[in-house]
């Protein structure tokens, strides 16, 4: 049967935020769950056994401990958890998927934040912008978060997510954030935590580390594109071939 498994029944939690952390467009909600997990030296607190998740097992290095790919962590402190992923939900399965997480939402009076990168070749900081279902509009309008300038659409399992949260009238949010279509985007990822994130479920978040991979990944791009400049033959391309 779908559900989700507690295993660490001596942690108390009173309506805690969620974050979301599935995998997707550069990679914003699994850079930005990993983060939280780590800074906040958040436990292992549940796994989700929802129907149509990849049956893998993974580890950690130092650890043999064998986990499910999709797990929640916690902070009892902070009356915080983070829902992160190993392994990305299948189109086939977000519907179920989401069908049995809302539901441990809402017999547990979780608030989650769900959060999904916008492709965009930006040049400067990401825009952020927030939507919501149930009451969640008010948290936006708290935590000062923009609404949509223009129309659109949340798709894949995040998007299913939002989906069901609406049908079944839970509180939500959903945080949208320009990001890098090709590559991981910690920039994008640490603007969606330090200005979304941190203000909706009252936790300060130090993006420093997400900031140094922010140069790490753009020093990695620039020397792909001089290697990709200077390839010659090497480099793959297309060009016309005309007529001989």
């Amino acid at each position: 049967m779908a559900h989700v498994e507690i295993h660490r029944d001596d942690i108390d939690l009173d309506a805690p935020t969620l974050v979301e952390g599935l995998p997707g467009v550069g990679l914003v909600g699994k850079l930005a769950a990993d983060h939280l997990v780590d800074a906040f030296d958040m436990v292992h607190y549940g796994t989700a056994r929802c129907n149509g998740l990849p049956e893998i097992a993974v580890y950690n290095e130092r650890d043999p401990t064998i986990r499910g790919p999709v797990r929640i962590y916690a902070d009892a402190d902070r009356d915080l958890l983070v829902l992160q992923s190993d392994a990305p939900v299948s189109p086939d399965a977000a519907e179920s998927f989401a069908g049995c997480i809302i539901d441990w939402f809402g017999n547990e009076a979780v608030t989650p934040i769900f959060l999904s990168g916008m492709p965009s070749e930006r040049e400067g900081p990401p825009s952020l912008y927030g939507v919501a279902t149930g009451d969640g509009a008010a948290l936006l309008s708290d935590a000062d978060v923009e609404a949509p300038s223009e129309s659109g659409a949340v798709t894949g399992p995040t998007g299913a997510l939002l989906h069901e949260a609406g049908h079944t009238g839970l509180t939500s949010v959903g945080l949208v954030v320009e990001a890098d279509p090709k590559f991981p985007d910690p920039e994008a990822a640490g603007a969606a935590l330090e200005h979304g994130v941190g203000p909706l479920a009252d936790v300060d978040v130090d993006t420093g580390e997400l900031t140094k991979k922010a140069q790490e990944v753009g020093e990695a791009k620039a020397q792909l594109a001089q290697q990709m400049q200077q390839g010659g033959e090497e480099s793959t391309s297309a060009r016309p071939l005309g007529f001989q």
